[in-house]
């Protein structure tokens, strides 16, 4: 009998050892939207794509970091999918494991632009609107307002690192005036530039087309966008990736040094490209040094175990 008892507490605790739900982005007519044809794939290998419906998964931690501290998590995919399982749902449950409360995205994809009006500004916004959510929710959430990060891997970075510089322009209703700066932001092989030397051109045709103007490229190539009002940053790069160049995670680094933004960065020797929180090249729990950044910084206390 004392054995059964056990047995059901473990399964108790599998059960519920990552407090998961589901909200919609937007309670209204989503903006920059229009009727389309497509449907929701169904993941397959862990990707979504055709997302015409953007959402948060929520992820509550059973022992919350003391400072209440929350990240958004944006998937790569090179603007056209969602790595969600290894590069959204894995890494939620991993900050659970710290205290953190997660948040992953699942935003709409600008190739998918017979679904909206504006291709360049549809991912921005979601990511704009669950920053916004978020905060305006904070109490019901138990999270603290000023502790929101972001985590974002490939072009799920490059949607971060935008969100990150480029917070001052609202693509969004915010009649509260919401901030929507994140408080921090982590960048994993992430595509940072839209210049051809460097550029990922196949997330660069699905955002801005395959002739965008010499000020489009400018406008996206987040390097060039910083300030000294850009928040903390931890990049994360493996030197012999071949589909996102190392060097858009150097040149953001630079140009974070040259405007006095605090920042760190780990340059792997191997690992290639989309290995998530496993790079079997280069055993490394690489995520141990972002709560030690962390825990530096103070965007959590590291007192859970």
């Amino acid at each position: 009998m004392l054995k059964y008892f056990f047995g059901c507490c473990c399964l108790l605790l599998t059960m519920t050892a990552y407090n998961q739900t589901q909200i919609n982005l937007y309670n209204t007519t989503m903006p920059n939207s229009k009727p389309c044809l497509k449907v929701e794939l169904i993941p397959q290998e862990g990707r979504v794509s055709q997302i015409t419906v953007p959402v948060l998964f929520v992820y509550k931690p059973i022992v919350q970091d003391s400072l209440h501290t929350a990240v958004i998590i944006c998937p790569g995919g090179g603007y056209a999918r969602l790595a969600i399982d290894h590069e959204g749902h894995e890494v939620a449950k991993a900050l659970n494991q710290q205290g953190i409360t997660a948040f992953v995205l699942k935003y709409r994809n600008p190739i998918d632009s017979d679904c909206v009006v504006n291709k360049e500004l549809v991912a921005l916004q979601d990511a704009q609107q669950a920053i916004k959510l978020i905060r305006e929710n904070a109490k019901e959430y138990n999270i603290n307002p000023n502790k929101l990060g972001m985590l974002g891997f490939s072009a799920g970075g490059h949607l971060t690192s935008t969100v990150a510089t480029h917070f001052t322009t609202t693509t969004i209703e915010n009649s509260n005036n919401t901030s929507l700066r994140p408080n921090f932001v982590v960048l994993c092989y992430p595509v940072i530039s839209m210049q051809d030397k460097i550029a990922h051109m196949g997330s660069r045709n699905n955002l801005l087309g395959k002739n965008p103007t010499k000020e489009k490229i400018d406008l996206y190539s987040n390097e060039l966008q910083i300030t000294n009002q850009t928040p903390p940053t931890f990049l994360l790069h493996a030197a012999d990736d071949k589909s996102v160049p190392v060097m858009n995670s150097i040149v953001f680094y630079l140009a974070l040094l040259k405007n006095n933004v605090p920042a760190e960065m780990l340059l792997l020797q191997k690992g290639g490209h989309g290995f998530g929180l496993h790079n079997k090249a280069e055993p490394i729990n690489w995520l141990n040094n972002v709560f030690v950044w962390m825990k530096a910084n103070q965007f959590i206390k590291g007192n859970v175990q």
